[in-house]
C-alpha cells in the first residue's frame, strides 16, 4: 500500500513554495528540493514531462526490442506504465534512502539485473529524467526552474542512478545534457519494435483523457510535440502545422493563467492517485516484470 505523505511536505500556513524551495541548498537538501517541485510546484508538468522522456527513450531500438520482449506493453499496457511511474516516484516522495525508497529501487534492480543491459542505454534513460522536465518547464511552465532547482534535480537523478549501479554519470547538468543530445544523435533510428512500443504507450496516454473509439483522432495531438528525429525513428506521420501551432499555444496560455491563479496548497502525489491496476493498493516487491516458473 502506498504510505503516508512525507513530512517535508507539509507546508505551514502562508508559506509559498518557492519561497521555501529557495531557502534550500541544491548541494545538500537536493532531495526535499526536488520533492517540493515534483509534488507542487511543477506536478502536473512534471508528470507529462517524464512521460515524454520515457517515451524518448523508445525511439532507441537496444531499448525499444528489450521491452517488446517482455510483452508487457503489448499485452498490459496499463500496468507497465503504473508499475513504473509508481516505483520511480517512491523514492521520490519518500526518499532515495527511505525504506520504501530503498525497497522501490531494490526493485528496478531486480528486474534490471535480469537482463544484459549497456551501460551507456541506462545512463540515457537517466539523462532523460533529468533534461525532459527543464526542457518542458522552458517550453510550457508558468516559468522555468531556477539555476538552484535545476542543480538538485540533476543531483537528486545522479543520486537515484548511483543506486542503480550506473556508471560514469556526469557531474554536472551541462556535461548531462550534452550527453543526452549525443547519444540521441547516434542511437535514435527507426525500428519496428519503436513503432509498436510507441504506439501502445501514445494509445494508453491518449486513453487517460478520451474514450476508446476517440483515440485515434487524438493521435495527431501527441505527434505534434514530437521533434522530427523522435518522430522519425518511432515511424509516425508529422502533425499538421495548424494543429502543432494550436496545441503549443494552448499550454503556454495554460502556463500565463497559471501565474495569475492560486498556488498549490496540497501536495500531489502520484502514489496515491486511485488505479484501475491496483484497485486495493500495491506492494512495492509485486511492481514490475518478473521471471517466469
Amino acid at each position: 500500500m502506498a504510505a503516508g505523505k512525507p513530512s517535508d511536505l507539509r507546508l505551514s500556513r502562508g508559506t509559498a513554495v518557492a519561497d521555501r524551495i529557495a531557502a534550500l541548498d541544491p548541494e545538500t537538501e537536493f532531495e526535499t528540493m526536488a520533492r517540493l517541485l515534483y509534488a507542487y510546484e511543477f506536478s502536473w508538468d512534471i508528470e507529462r514531462a517524464l512521460e515524454f522522456a520515457l517515451f524518448r527513450t523508445y525511439a532507441v531500438p537496444a531499448i525499444s526490442g528489450l521491452l517488446s520482449s517482455t510483452r508487457e506493453f503489448e499485452t498490459r499496457p496499463r500496468k507497465r506504465y503504473d508499475d513504473t511511474e509508481l516505483i520511480l516516484c517512491e523514492p521520490m516522495e519518500h526518499g532515495l534512502e527511505s525504506d520504501r525508497g530503498r525497497r522501490a529501487i531494490g526493485r528496478m534492480n531486480a528486474m534490471h539485473d535480469r537482463y544484459r543491459i549497456v551501460n551507456a542505454d541506462m545512463l540515457y534513460v537517466l539523462s532523460t529524467f533529468v533534461c525532459e522536465p527543464i526542457r518542458w518547464l522552458d517550453r510550457f511552465g508558468r516559468r522555468p526552474m531556477t539555476a538552484p532547482e535545476r542543480r538538485a534535480w540533476f543531483l537528486y537523478y545522479r543520486g537515484l542512478g548511483q543506486r542503480m549501479g550506473i556508471a560514469d554519470i556526469p557531474h554536472d547538468l551541462d556535461e548531462m545534457e550534452r550527453y543526452n543530445v549525443a547519444y540521441e544523435a547516434q542511437h535514435f533510428r527507426y525500428a519496428d519494435t519503436n513503432r509498436r512500443i510507441g504506439e501502445a504507450t501514445r494509445d494508453l496516454l491518449l486513453g487517460f483523457y478520451l474514450p476508446r473509439r476517440l483515440v485515434p483522432i487524438g493521435r495527431p495531438a501527441v505527434h505534434a510535440f514530437l521533434d522530427p528525429p523522435l518522430r522519425k525513428a518511432m515511424g509516425f506521420p508529422p502533425a499538421p502545422i495548424l494543429l502543432r501551432n494550436a496545441m503549443w499555444a494552448a499550454l503556454r496560455i495554460r502556463a500565463r493563467l497559471l501565474r495569475i491563479l492560486p498556488l498549490r496548497r496540497r501536495p500531489r502525489l502520484l502514489t496515491q492517485l486511485p488505479r484501475p491496476t491496483y484497485p486495493g493498493g500495491y506492494e512495492i516487491e509485486r511492481l514490475g516484470t518478473f521471471r517466469s516458473k
